[in-house]
């Protein structure tokens, strides 16, 4: 994978000098520091953002929801129909 594209900002020097010190420790670069530590939140950010955590008593809601859905009441009904009336299909 190339590296084409960039990143800039604007730090103090305190920060600046901070990953510096911490990229020391680690052995690399402050670049290199940045973009691992950038990507290690970027990763847990997202995953916390697509995925969800069920109690065991939820998960066993939902499980029998999809297994066994309950019939459609009156209000989802109409808003189907409704739905039907409005969205036009290509």
């Amino acid at each position: 994978m190339g590296k084409n594209e960039r990143f800039n900002l604007r730090l103090s020097a305190d920060a600046k000098q901070q990953i510096e010190r911490a990229a020391s420790f680690e052995g690399t670069t402050a670049s290199a520091f940045i973009l691992s530590s950038a990507l290690s939140q970027a990763e847990q950010t997202i995953q916390e953002h697509e995925s969800m955590r069920l109690s065991q008593r939820d998960a066993e809601a939902l499980l029998d929801a999809l297994t066994d859905p309950p019939k459609p009441n009156q209000d989802l009904i109409r808003a189907l129909e409704e739905h039907e009336r409005r969205v036009v299909r290509r």
